[in-house]
C-alpha cells in the first residue's frame, strides 16, 4: 500500500466512498424538501394566466412609480426647502 492510499484511509476512506456519502448525504437532504410546511404550497403553485400576470405587472409598476414620485418629492424638498428653513439655526 502506497503513502498516498494510507492517507485517503487516513482521512476516512477512498475517494470514491467520500464522494459516494457525500451523493447519499444530498440526495437524502433532497427527498426530505417535500415534507415540509411549505410543500404543500409548492405543489399548489401553478403557472399564471395572462391576465393575472398583466394586472400583476401592473399593480407592481404603479407601487414602482407612487415610491419614485415620494422619493423625488422628499429630495425636492430636502433640497430646496429645508435648507432655508433650517438657516435661522446657523444664524
Amino acid at each position: 500500500m502506497s503513502s498516498d492510499n494510507q492517507a485517503n484511509g487516513a482521512k476516512g476512506g477512498s475517494f470514491e466512498d467520500r464522494v459516494q456519502s457525500w451523493q447519499d448525504g444530498l440526495e437524502s437532504g433532497i427527498r426530505g424538501l417535500g415534507k415540509g410546511s411549505w410543500a404543500r404550497i409548492i405543489r399548489m403553485a401553478r403557472k399564471p394566466t395572462s391576465l393575472e400576470f398583466r394586472q400583476t405587472c401592473i399593480v407592481c409598476g404603479i407601487g414602482m412609480f407612487v415610491l419614485g414620485f415620494i422619493g423625488f418629492v422628499m429630495l425636492v424638498l430636502m433640497d430646496n426647502v429645508l435648507p432655508s428653513f433650517f438657516d435661522w439655526l446657523t444664524n
